[in-house]
């Protein structure tokens, strides 16, 4: 995990505990922004790199402030426009930062509310802040390729053309899901019609229309849910493959509490399963190839780093009814479930597990850099 993943985590885990102490919008520049721009290795304190309020005189609108400008090399790159972290940015009027962005140099806006960052552009028309953001960034809910994009906007790593190329695509890409989704959910009647005329022999009336677009809608989500369990059927079967591989060698293995098993043990599909979820529940914290799993005779582990000493979870599936350990602090405990999904509804343990593994990490880096 990188450093600046790191710093953004432990910036979204100081949200979850703040957010709702925090009330108006100067406590949320203060406590979650300046935060957020020293991440991106802006000096928040030096004015000629963090320019606060800075006035842009607009028409009749004097003396207008925006919250923050960020320069880099004597020039103004971002305009930031705070709001209180309640603020839904989809319903706050953004004529203010519309305003500052036509009369700047700058080629990105940002509204935020501390919480989710929507980046502009003016990709339509020059010079002109466009309606719809390119890139929505929200710290507490994120994945490793937002990361990605979200440090480019990092001062060392600014690169103005390099941003502008992949922008356009982020946007319409955005906005092309976002369609898609919506159709999947209740199919337009333009959408409908495409399907019913394709497998319809008769002539497609009002009637008809009306009788086959909810079968169109069902058949959507059906396709949804074909494509999902193909995929993870195969996932599950490479991993098996992976697995059987690996304890199929005469050799011994030691638990995480030290106690030695053979390698005559049977991993079951279920545990595999399990194993799968884990993987998708960290997979925009850590990468997927530090996290291995361990058989054993009355469980079978799951590690991080394939470490005996890093014990993400444990399923406990061989009796009549199944049990996962979660761990804190290395202390386990034991959780029934139902069925494997129910994994998911412990999500928060096991990513808690893993930051408490990283910051543990981070912080002997930091004592001992060498």
């Amino acid at each position: 995990m990188s450093d600046f993943h790191i710093k953004i985590q432990a910036l979204s885990e100081r949200i979850k505990k703040q957010k709702d102490m925090i009330k108006t919008e100067e406590a949320c520049k203060n406590a979650f922004v300046m935060p957020f721009l020293t991440i991106l290795n802006y000096n928040v304190f030096d004015p000629e790199e963090v320019t606060p309020e800075l006035v842009a005189d607009v028409g009749l609108k004097k003396g207008e402030k925006v919250d923050y400008a960020i320069r880099l090399n004597n020039k103004t790159i971002m305009l930031f426009e705070c709001k209180p972290c309640s603020s839904d940015l989809a319903h706050v009027h953004m004529s203010q930062l519309y305003r500052y962005f036509s009369v700047t140099e700058a080629r990105f806006g940002v509204l935020t509310n501390g919480i989710e960052y929507w980046f502009y552009s003016d990709l339509e028309e020059k010079n002109r802040m466009d309606q719809r953001p390119f890139f929505k960034f929200d710290l507490l809910n994120y994945h490793a390729h937002h990361l990605d994009e979200l440090n480019k906007f990092a001062k060392d790593l600014f690169d103005l053309d390099r941003i502008l190329t992949t922008a356009k695509s982020l946007k319409y890409t955005s906005a092309i899901q976002q369609e898609i989704i919506r159709e999947f959910e209740t199919p337009s009647e333009e959408i409908a019609k495409i399907f019913i005329s394709r497998v319809y022999e008769g002539i497609v009336t009002k009637s008809i229309k009306e009788e086959f677009t909810p079968i169109v809608s069902a058949a959507f989500k059906e396709t949804i849910r074909f494509l999902v369990n193909k995929r993870l059927s195969n996932a599950l079967e490479m991993s098996k493959n992976n697995v059987e591989s690996n304890t199929s060698e005469d050799i011994s293995q030691t638990n995480v509490d030290g106690a030695i098993q053979t390698a005559d043990i049977v991993t079951t599909d279920e545990e595999v399963e399990g194993f799968q979820i884990v993987k998708a529940i960290l997979r925009d914290l850590v990468s997927v190839r530090r996290i291995h799993i361990r058989d054993a005779k009355t469980y079978c582990a799951i590690l991080l780093d394939d470490n005996n000493r890093k014990p993400v979870l444990r399923l406990h599936f061989n009796g009549k009814k199944k049990f996962i350990g979660v761990f804190k602090n290395k202390t386990e405990e034991k959780i029934l479930i139902g069925e494997i999904d129910d994994i998911f509804c412990h999500a928060d343990k096991i990513r808690s597990t893993i930051n408490e593994y990283e910051e543990t990490n981070y912080s002997r880096t930091i004592e001992n850099p060498n």
